[in-house]
């Protein structure tokens, strides 16, 4: 079955040409007041994501991923790996987010929040222009041979693509050993951390791939969001749209005539100057409706209005819009789709917060030691062998930490100290027995409930099973 005349574009993409090579794209420099909404929005989001890894609260980095060590703080607020369900419940609530404003305003994550599109479009772009100028000066420095000009040029912007490049790779290996770490690294010098400089420039030499060679390739080509998008979008999701019923009219799009009375002779508003095209930077045509490779950066819109002023005719032409609101000029409505997804969240919300309510900063587990049966002891008692583990999550020491038994009479007996210290952000482990008089005992098997104190404080309990003989009552 052959494609439709007005469907060949989908069949390819801006960035392969028809051989198959690699085709640049070469963006013109936008303009326009969603531009500068979108550079304010940018610049905030930079700023947080080169802050957060050196602000502390309560001694807690802001954000930490820490895969290695499994140590992971969100907002200054610390998980371990027994805290992995709120983990997963905070990212599944983070995807259903996602998922319910892709459904409701289209793919704006990517155009106004993604990391990707802000590096690309507001720092790296930013730096081609003012070194290489805008479109037509990049299409001509490009064919040029590699003169004086062309080498200063271009020499240029890659040895700053690259300090910039392991600059965020410096910014990203604080996220994942901490901030500390990588100042006491920095500050003892590279010959001191010779695997960690190999990772640094590992990761300089990825950001710098991504962001000098592959660039909007990231969008159009491996981001998984954008075909996520075309099962979650329809036709009253907003979107970045072009309104063709204006644009085309009766008699189709033409070109600016300022003698001729456009209204008169039935042609659209589009004047086919191709400035939206130009300035896109993952070179599709928004004329053609809603693509794949389009990332909502409203780019084509800015563009868009200025011609229109400039022909004095009305903005909007490229607006944010539905594809129901262009056919019908229906106005966006909170439907039951939306409904759904809301009430997803906020369950998922309500969970999450249960569990950060009822989650503590002290971790205990005490289990039975594997291969080990209860030991019969003098005056009736029965003893049983544990090994514990107390996990402090807080960033300060819990000092005067000792057991008691609290639903049996009976004994703690610890192998070390009695009372100890468990560390800030630490683990302390060992042994302990508990001593129970048989006639306490119900069964060959019970639940015994063990209290945590720090002095006279409660700070956890736990539950274990204690064993005996089956002969006791």
């Amino acid at each position: 079955m052959e494609t439709p005349e007005d469907e060949i574009f989908r069949d390819s993409i801006a960035t392969i040409n028809k051989e198959g090579k690699r085709a640049w794209i070469y963006p013109k420099k936008p303009f326009g007041n969603f531009y500068k909404y979108r550079k304010l929005v940018s610049y905030l989001l930079l700023t947080i994501l080169f802050v957060s890894p050196f602000i502390k609260i309560n001694g807690n980095q802001f954000i930490l991923l820490n895969v290695l060590e499994r140590r992971f703080n969100i907002f200054g607020y610390p998980f371990w790996p027994q805290d992995f369900h709120i983990v997963v419940i905070m990212m599944i609530v983070g995807v259903v987010f996602v998922i319910f404003f892709t459904v409701a305003f289209g793919r704006i994550f990517c155009g106004w929040i993604c990391p990707q599109t802000i590096f690309m479009e507001m720092v790296f772009r930013r730096i081609e222009y003012w070194i290489e100028g805008d479109r037509g000066k990049q299409l001509r420095l490009d064919k040029q041979p590699w003169d004086a000009e062309k080498i200063r040029k271009k020499g240029l912007k890659w040895f700053i693509f690259f300090i910039i490049s392991f600059l965020i790779a410096n910014v990203f290996l604080a996220y994942l050993i901490g901030s500390d770490k990588l100042l006491e690294y920095i500050s003892e010098g590279p010959s001191e951390n010779i695997s960690t400089l190999i990772s640094l420039l590992i990761f300089t030499a990825v950001f710098y791939f991504i962001f000098a060679w592959f660039r909007e390739q990231v969008c159009v080509i491996a981001c998984p969001y954008g075909r996520l998008q075309g099962v979650l979008l329809d036709n009253k999701s907003i979107v970045v749209a072009y309104d063709h019923k204006r644009g085309e009219k009766e008699a189709g799009r033409a070109k600016f005539n300022k003698k001729e009375d456009r209204a008169a002779t039935g042609k659209g508003d589009c004047i086919d100057c191709f400035q939206c095209v130009h300035v896109c930077p993952t070179g599709i045509d928004i004329r053609n409706g809603t693509q794949l490779e389009c990332v909502n950066c409203t780019a084509c819109i800015d563009a868009c209005d200025h011609m229109m002023e400039s022909v004095n005719l009305p903005k909007g032409l490229i607006r944010y819009a539905s594809e129901d609101n262009i056919e019908k000029n229906a106005k966006f409505k909170f439907n039951a789709r939306l409904k759904g997804y809301s009430a997803v969240l906020i369950i998922l919300l309500g969970v999450f917060s249960g569990m950060l309510f009822l989650r503590n900063d002290v971790e205990a587990r005490v289990l039975r030691l594997p291969g080990q049966l209860y030991e019969h002891k003098d005056n009736n008692i029965i003893s049983n062998v544990y090994t514990y583990k107390l996990v402090n999550k807080t960033t300060e020491d819990i000092p005067d930490v000792h057991f008691k038994l609290m639903s049996h009479n009976g004994e703690i007996k610890l192998v070390k100290n009695e009372r100890f210290i468990v560390p800030k952000q630490g683990i302390e482990e060992g042994t302990l027995f508990i001593e129970i008089n048989a006639s306490a005992i119900k069964g060959d098997k019970a639940k015994v409930k063990i209290g945590v104190y720090s002095g006279d404080e409660l700070i956890e309990t736990t539950k274990t099973a204690f064993l005996g003989p089956r002969s006791f009552k």
